[in-house]
């Protein structure tokens, strides 16, 4: 319900915005897309409204045992279900989400059984509102595929719910919403929201959003900084499998009859919120953006290697049973250092991603000159030594856009096709006219580089086992 005031604040905000600039938003706007947190995952009620429960959010990690559960159970174990949705069993995906609130809140148990209850991710749950909720004749109860595409139930090849899996987990269709494609005409927002009357029109989870705001063809990489760090390369319409610990998944599919592009992707659970922590746990500065005139106070972070896994790690270990480590720590070692270390935890952990999908999808298409190059997007990019710190340790141009919002510009983008805007060639195939980007190149040498990262993977090492230390 939250969740709902906010996006209730944040459309009056743009409208207010747009009128401050002398634009006529609500007598030109053609349609609303939707980009969102995926996985997040919310059970309600049809007949009231509301919510059974929280939201059980994504980085959550409470599902850790019936994970390990699920694992026992199924000949596979953890990879039971990759073949169909390219997904392990782990907590970040709602399906374990799902079982939670199922096992653990008996009006969400009581409500599946009576037929009253709805699942959503946060895509659902905006559009059932949005679009009049309980008060509509015909309730709109959608998802996209690329938010179906992270909860563990949807198959690849199909982008339908996949009943052997349901039937599996024991998770009963019946509470699902139907699968569209990024680019449809969903419903018209309804008349007690701002915006009454304007089309919701294009749906897309915010990774995958980004991808197709950053433009990102087939061989393309893109990494988007924020919370965490999210990892995605466009596949084309090859669905790659993983051997290296990434995620098989859609990229986008921009209409109903449009072909599907797949991708391989890379979740790295805390990135920012690393920043986050300095700030709001240990005050070692007092806001976001001070961080980068510390870390500038040093040449190096002093042999200090900062491993944030708050609650375990992603992409490409996925051990939910790693911690957080500071190691590398002597007398000389000051706050400075430790910022330091805290950008280039973000940085290691995105080179690890795009190792492993080097791996995985063979030869990256070179995108400029025979050289593969990053794109970045996400608020965290406005840090021009992070930026730096990302080329140093990949070995390869890091280009940032000069708008950075890359993520709400793809969902526009979406919005924009289905309701005719412009075509999905003008955006996918011809590009859109953008100011020149900022480039970032390496300044250390490759010697240099793979010394820092054997130190880095020493690092990650010691962070394994460490979830059940006593309090």
């Amino acid at each position: 319900m939250e969740i709902l005031d906010t996006v209730r604040k944040s459309m009056e905000g743009a409208i207010a915005k747009g009128k401050e600039a002398g634009l006529d938003i609500l007598g030109n706007l053609k349609g609303i897309g939707i980009t969102n947190q995926r996985e997040t995952t919310i059970i309600w009620s049809k007949s009231t409204g509301k919510p059974y429960y929280n939201a059980v959010v994504w980085m959550d990690s409470r599902t850790s045992s019936i994970c390990r559960r699920l694992e026992k159970q199924h000949p596979e174990g953890g990879r039971q279900f990759v073949g169909t949705c390219g997904l392990p069993i782990h907590p970040y995906f709602s399906a374990t989400k799902i079982l939670w609130l199922m096992e653990n809140v008996p009006e969400v148990k009581k409500g599946v059984e009576s037929g009253d209850a709805l699942f959503g991710t946060i895509d659902t749950w905006l559009i059932w509102n949005l679009t009049g909720g309980v008060n509509s004749e015909n309730p709109i109860h959608v998802t996209d595929c690329t938010n179906a595409a992270r909860t563990m139930l949807m198959e690849l090849t199909t982008l339908q719910w996949h009943e052997p899996t349901l039937q599996a987990l024991g998770i009963p269709s019946s509470i699902l919403p139907k699968i569209i494609s990024n680019v449809e005409l969903i419903g018209k927002i309804s008349e007690d929201w701002p915006l009454a009357g304007v089309q919701l029109a294009g749906c897309l989870g915010d990774q995958h959003s980004a991808t197709l705001g950053q433009q990102c063809k087939t061989g393309e990489a893109k990494c988007t900084y924020g919370t965490g760090c999210f990892i995605v390369l466009n596949t084309g319409e090859q669905i790659v499998p993983s051997n290296h610990g990434l995620l098989t998944t859609v990229s986008y599919k921009l209409g109903p009859d449009a072909p599907t592009n797949y991708a391989l992707e890379g979740s790295i659970a805390i990135g920012g919120a690393a920043v986050q922590w300095l700030r709001d746990n240990l005050g070692i500065i007092k806001s976001s953006s001070e961080i980068e005139s510390l870390a500038r106070t040093v040449d190096n972070t002093g042999g200090v290697y900062f491993v944030p896994a708050f609650s375990g790690l992603f992409a490409p270990w996925w051990r939910d049973d790693a911690r957080g480590v500071l190691v590398g720590i002597t007398r000389y070692t000051n706050k400075a250092h430790i910022a330091r270390a805290t950008l280039e935890s973000m940085c290691y952990q995105v080179r690890e991603v795009l190792t492993s999908m080097k791996a995985d999808a063979g030869s990256i298409e070179a995108n400029v000159g025979g050289e593969f190059l990053l794109k970045v997007d996400g608020g965290a990019t406005v840090n021009n030594l992070l930026m730096q710190l990302q080329a140093d340790l990949l070995g390869s141009p890091v280009v940032r856009p000069i708008d950075i919002e890359t993520t709400a510009l793809g969902a526009a983008y979406a919005a924009g096709i289905a309701v005719g805007v412009w075509t999905m060639e003008q955006i996918v195939e011809q590009g859109a006219v953008q100011a020149t980007p900022t480039t970032f190149h390496s300044q250390i040498t490759d010697d240099e580089r793979e010394k820092r990262c054997l130190s880095w993977n020493k690092a990650v090492e010691r962070s394994f086992g460490l979830a059940e230390l006593d309090f």
